[in-house]
């Protein structure tokens, strides 16, 4: 099961998706405008990057608004600087 796993993880690495999809033609000007890609494959891996991204700072932000940091008592931060400077 984890060999099949594997293997299709590395298929996808050495060989991309192909994939057919009906955008509006206006969707992608705008893409390709915004991301600055070479061409529309450039411009959707640009966005599809960023998009994730966003994702992923928003449900980093929601879980950090559920737990906030909580520092030690005897935390400082000069004993930091002192510690990173080292």
């Amino acid at each position: 099961m984890i060999f099949c796993l594997i293997y299709t993880i590395l298929y996808r690495i050495l060989y991309p998706m192909k994939v057919t999809a009906l955008i509006p033609d206006k969707l992608i000007e705008e893409v390709k405008q915004y991301s600055g890609g070479k061409n529309i494959t450039d411009s959707l891996i640009v966005a599809l990057q960023e998009w994730i991204s966003l994702k992923k700072i928003k449900e980093l932000n929601r879980q950090i608004s559920n737990k906030p940091l909580d520092f030690k008592k005897d935390f400082s931060s000069e004993k930091t600087r002192k510690l990173n400077r080292r």
